[in-house]
């Protein structure tokens, strides 16, 4: 006797078990009251557990029956499960498939977002706070005060707190409202601004209104100063992007006095060698498909360096000081290089993806995403700086670089091969900007028309640097970078790119020579 009461506890124990989710929660399902319906899902997702994550699933996928009592049903062949008790029997009568629209699937892809919470991965949770902080409403408060007892990773955790406050800004409770408000002065969300403006002015609490004053105030601050990082960091890379383009071109055009109007088409080279060697990786060896730009910036540099020795050595060796001929046969180099590359790879842009390393950003401030893919390209132009400024002061091929732009004459009278330190003070130019088109490559598509939109501001940078000047080239780079990104929100992109510049010319006109003037027997 004792041992068939055991086995009857045993069973109402495992069936208690499958019934999570009372049938007063399930019953809003199976109505007509959308309200009704919307705020029964909250309160299912609030219960965190596995029915209601089943049940949401299911929902999700339309794979949840009502039958004429107002019964819910998981369906699996000919076996219908009772969504509140759990108990398994044939197919009732009149089974027919549960209506979701629009409204009720935005609740629950919501409410699926919000159970994410409670994912054992850190990474999963951080990434459902993170999203639950754009629409966080006051029905979901009571899943997030109970992911927010669970949790115990410190930065979720303080990201919770947010959350929870966000939510309980809709608060009927006084008390519930005006500590959401002051909990949120610690915030960086902007959306929270209309929000806590409308608090601001029509708040029935007074001391709510004051509070929100002052979260608007410590927000706004706040975001200035997110705003300014943000800005200055995008400069700077801004400014790598744009010193890495006129870094060759400082040689050619600062040192040589070549006038290059192909040297855009140079920078396409090299990032159209990076895409062929991202091409060769993933052909024959895509277990190492991220580390292909260990092999692309040796290629672009090599490749361009060939192309930028061959059309010295055909064309621009025979034009050196007619600086209007150079223009002109340059510019022709330029198209035939582009419809080159129109009939090699057509004309419609590549990808050239980013490696796993440089995907993805670091998130500083609360929300300035700072792109792991810029950031090494700023390293990449810092160390390009430093390789070129060592090759030029350190090396032999810099001295006879440096003797022969100075007096090429007197260099001649001592030995030196003039024409031979052209071709590769030409070549290394070209090298340059093959190795700042590998850089453009990891920024955007990959195209024909590439190298066109970088060939003015390459200018633009050494011109106001100083012509033959590499730190004044650096200077230029940054100033104009910085301008660009702190100029854009005020004046837009293109007013921006005109009020620069009409600075530029200014600034020439008063000082032609540039920031850094040359010095020596090369300036006279």
């Amino acid at each position: 006797m004792l041992r068939k009461l055991f086995l009857i506890a045993c069973l109402c124990f495992a069936r208690a078990a499958c019934a999570g989710i009372a049938p007063g929660l399930l019953a809003p399902l199976a109505g007509d009251d959308p309200d009704a319906r919307v705020e029964a899902i909250a309160k299912i997702g609030a219960l965190a557990n596995d029915d209601a994550t089943r049940l949401l699933t299911a929902l999700q996928s339309g794979d949840v029956y009502t039958a004429p009592d107002g019964k819910l049903y998981f369906v699996t062949d000919d076996k219908a499960t009772d969504v509140a008790t759990g108990a398994i029997g044939p197919l009732p009568e009149g089974l027919d498939g549960l209506m979701v629209n629009n409204r009720l699937r935005g609740a629950i892809d919501e409410a699926l977002s919000a159970l994410k919470m409670f994912s054992p991965d850190r990474v999963q949770r951080l990434a459902a706070v993170t999203e639950l902080q754009k629409s966080a409403t006051l029905a979901q408060a009571p899943l997030i005060e109970k992911a927010l007892g669970k949790e115990t990773d410190a930065e979720v955790r303080e990201l919770l707190r947010l959350v929870a406050a966000t939510a309980n800004l809709q608060s009927p409770d006084v008390t519930k409202r005006r500590s959401a408000v002051e909990a949120l002065a610690g915030s960086s969300n902007a959306s929270l601004r209309p929000q806590l403006q409308t608090m601001l002015t029509e708040d029935p609490d007074a001391s709510v209104r004051v509070a929100a004053a002052q979260t608007l105030q410590a927000l706004d601050s706040r975001l200035a100063r997110t705003e300014f990082i943000g800005n200055v960091f995008y400069g700077i890379s801004l400014a790598s992007v744009l010193l890495l383009a006129a870094l060759g071109l400082a040689i050619t055009f600062g040192l040589m006095g070549i006038i290059n109007m192909a040297h855009g088409e140079l920078l396409m080279i090299g990032a159209y060698t990076t895409y062929l060697c991202q091409l060769a990786f993933r052909r024959w060896m895509p277990d190492a498909l991220d580390w292909y730009l260990a092999a692309a910036l040796p290629a672009a540099f090599v490749v361009t360096a060939l192309v930028g020795i061959a059309l010295e050595r055909t064309v621009i060796r025979w034009l050196y000081g007619r600086p209007l001929e150079t223009l002109l046969a340059t510019w022709g180099i330029s198209l035939i290089l582009m419809q080159a590359v129109r009939t090699i790879f057509g004309a419609q842009n590549v990808e050239v993806a980013n490696p796993a390393w440089m995907s993805g950003g670091v998130t500083v401030l609360g929300s300035l995403v700072l792109a792991y893919n810029r950031i090494a390209i700023i390293v990449f132009a810092a160390l390009v700086v430093g390789g070129v400024w060592l090759i030029l002061n350190k090396t032999r091929l810099g001295l006879f670089v440096r003797a022969v732009m100075q007096n090429r004459r007197m260099a001649g009278c001592v030995g030196v091969s003039t024409a031979k330190i052209d071709m590769m003070t030409f070549g290394l130019g070209s090298g340059i900007a093959g190795l700042g088109g590998v850089a453009l490559s990891q920024l955007g598509n990959v195209g024909p028309d590439l190298g066109q939109g970088y060939i003015v501001d390459s200018f633009m940078v050494v011109v106001l640097g100083g012509v033959g000047q590499l730190a004044g080239t650096v200077i230029a780079a940054l100033g104009l970078g910085e301008a660009n990104k702190f100029l854009e929100p005020v004046a837009g992109a293109v007013l921006a790119k005109i009020a620069i510049l009409i600075f530029i010319i200014i600034f020439i006109q008063k000082r032609p020579q540039g920031l850094f003037a040359m010095k020596g027997r090369s300036a006279e």
